[in-house]
């Protein structure tokens, strides 16, 4: 496969890209996961190619630009969840309240962490 054109190299990658997109749009990391390898790959073998035999890749650009600004956006949702769930263990921890002048306390919750087994 190494002995494909540069249109072929285009071609591949702009099917790459499609299949990225949908990924991303379902949610599905595994996904993204797999393909980056036949990405860089991809686009290791496109930049071998001379300049002059590199057709017009403002298509490409386009998709690429697309992708980013979906994966940035899955990105910040991940970051959403660790925090949201970060903030709930530590309310599961623990109680912070107000004195009437404002001042923060925080009461640690007592926890027994023991099994209890039924026949």
């Amino acid at each position: 496969m190494t002995t494909d054109s540069p249109q072929d190299i285009i071609n591949s990658l702009d099917d790459l890209l499609e299949k990225e997109r949908a990924a991303l749009l379902e949610g599905n990391l595994d996904v993204i996961t797999r393909l980056l390898d036949e990405k860089e790959s991809l686009i290791d073998r496109l930049n071998a190619c001379a300049p002059s035999e590199q057709q017009s890749l403002d298509d490409l650009r386009g998709k690429v630009t697309r992708n980013q600004a979906l994966l940035d956006g899955a990105l910040q949702g991940i970051r959403a969840v660790a925090n949201r769930m970060s903030t709930l263990r530590r309310i599961r921890k623990s109680l912070d309240t107000y004195d009437e002048k404002g001042r923060k306390t925080t009461i640690q919750a007592l926890r027994e962490n023991k099994v209890e087994k039924r026949a």
